[in-house]
Order: structure tokens, then sequence, then C-alpha cells
């Protein structure tokens, strides 16, 4: 109890996506990581995502968790949903040479980036926010949001009066998930993995060199198409897979000295197990489910509104406990 209440605790992580609401606040209890709070909650189905009605629903929800359930402070790093990021992989010649390196990341002028990205956008480009990730072998990875969404995203959590100190990335948040819970080993700083991240209705993907994402894309077939009693699973399976290894020969022509050594599956109990198997398989890497749950230290279940006896076990936690592991 006592390194609990000495623990440093990170700002909350805030996963808002169409379907769902997820909120974790991770802590370093000097001995490791652990959970101060969770909270999760499902959107009515009576309210349209993006609507004036699920702002609203999302900052009550909001409210009523960080009042209620055991968070500290008031500070979040929130992400926007997979479904609102355009995500484009460009090639930049002679980065080092050509642009300036600060802090090991290269300050390539943003008009160099929209040039390339500006034709694909499927919004206007004067409306878009844009952050890009200087990867390597001149590769840079570019994600673009309207600018209404930012807004709108900004405007919740105002409203609900939290201090937002930055909204990141979701192949960042799941990078960090990675790293800060399962690829702590030295080996693993410069292993290159892919991480599966399956949600509702679409499967996000990032292939990272430990914390640092080099590739990703978010694919439309997530949990509710793979269930067994709704579709032919098998046939679902195989079509997930078949965009996974498109994805993974993209990567491939991109990084051509670069070796995928593992898949992990982030999205951890939440699939059922056998999809994970039959996905290893068809793709013949080798594999391992990062049960978010399990990599950290539940002190206190009642206090942190998280018990793997009451269901939050089949929640997946990866990008909310990525976000608050974010520092900075």
């Amino acid at each position: 109890m006592f390194s609990f209440l000495k623990s440093r605790a990170y700002s909350i992580g805030v996963d808002i996506g169409h379907d769902s609401l997820k909120l974790a606040q991770l802590a370093n209890n000097g001995e490791g990581i652990c959970l101060i709070a969770g909270r999760t909650e499902r959107r009515p189905e009576s309210v349209k995502p993006g609507s004036a009605a699920w702002q609203r629903w999302v900052v009550d929800a909001i409210r009523e968790a960080t009042a209620n359930h055991g968070f500290r402070g008031r500070n979040v790093i929130a992400a926007i949903p997979a479904n609102d990021v355009f995500i484009d992989h460009v090639k930049v010649a002679g980065l080092s040479e050509k642009f300036e390196i600060r802090d090991s990341k290269c300050e390539i002028p943003l008009k160099v980036i929209l040039s390339k990205v500006k034709q694909k956008l499927p919004f206007e480009s004067d409306d878009a926010m844009i952050k890009y990730l200087p990867t390597e072998d001149d590769n840079v990875l570019v994600m673009a949001t309207e600018r209404k969404i930012i807004d709108r995203h900004l405007a919740i959590y105002e409203k609900a009066g939290l201090s937002i100190e930055s909204i990141g990335a979701w192949p960042v948040a799941l990078a960090t998930c990675y790293t800060g819970l399962f690829g702590r080993r030295t080996t693993d700083v410069a292993a290159i993995v892919m991480l599966l991240d399956v949600e509702p209705n679409y499967t996000n993907l990032a292939i990272c060199r430990h914390r640092n994402p080099l590739f990703a894309c978010s694919i439309p077939i997530g949990l509710r198409q793979l269930i067994p009693d709704r579709v032919g699973d098998e046939s679902i399976v195989t079509r997930l897979v078949l965009e996974l290894t498109a994805c993974r020969r993209q990567f491939t022509s991109m990084y051509r000295s670069a070796q995928i050594e593992r898949l992990i599956f982030l999205s951890g109990l939440t699939v059922d197990a056998n999809i994970y198997t039959t996905i290893a398989k068809q793709m013949e890497i080798q594999a391992q489910v990062g049960d978010c749950l399990a990599a950290v230290e539940i002190e206190n279940p009642y206090r942190s509104g998280i018990d793997r006896r009451n269901g939050n076990a089949n929640v997946n936690w990866a990008i909310a406990f990525g976000l608050s592991l974010s520092i900075g």
C-alpha cells in the first residue's frame, strides 16, 4: 500500500474511439509499472459517432470517470481515433544530408511533406493537421487529420475540465505500450516487431523498432467481423491475413535490410486465441499475446476500477496504456 502512495503517476491516457471511451492512468511505484485507475464506457447505440450528442456523452463520461474512479490530477494525453487519421509513407531522399537533425530527428519543412501527400488526402490540404516522423532509410511516416476533428476533441477536454498535454498518434501509443510493458529486454532495443491492435471494426498495425514506429496502417476488418457466429470466420481471418501480408510486403520494399522478428497481439484477451494462432501460422511468424493487464501491477482492484474478474480483462487497453506511458 505504501509503495502505491509513493508511486509517480503518469498522465491519464484517453482513448476516444467511435465505439467506446477508455481512460487509464499508470504509475511507477519504484518496482515497476502499476495501474492507478481505469475506466471504460461503451457508446450508446442511439448516439451517432462525431455528433453533438456523442460529444456530450464523451464529456459526461470523462467527468464522471475522473471525479469518481481514483484518477489523479487533470493532465491527459489523448489520441484521435484511427478512423479519423490518414496515414501515408513517403520517401525523402537524403534526409540527414538535406535537413537539420535535432534530437536525432530531421527537421523537414512541412511544405516538403505536404507536396508528397497533398493529392492523396481524403480532405482539403488547407484543412489538414499533419504530424510526421522521420524513420529509417529516408522514409517518413505521415499522419494527417482534419482540423475540425482536432478542434472537436480539444473542445471535449476543455468542457470536461481537463488539461491536455498533447494529442498523440495511435502508432506511437502502440509502440510505447509495447516498449513500456513487453519490450524491456536488451535484445528488444534493436528488434523490429509487428504490433496488432484489433478494435471492434478495424485492426491497427504498427511495425516498430523498439519505441520508434516505422510503418503503420489501419485495416477495416475488426472484432465484429471476426466473430464466428456472424460470418464465415475462416474466410474473414484469411482476408485479414492477406491485408497484413500486403502491409508486410510494402514494409519490406521500403526497408530492404529490415526483418520483422515477432508478431505481438496487443489487443490481448479481447480476441479468441484461435484467431491469433491462425493469423500467426498463416503469416509464418513467431507470435505472442500482449496482455496489458497482466503486464502491470493492480495493487487495489477496487480503487483502480479494473478487476480481471469483472470483464475488464477482455477490454483492449493498449492505446490508453500507451498514451499514459508517453512522456512529454
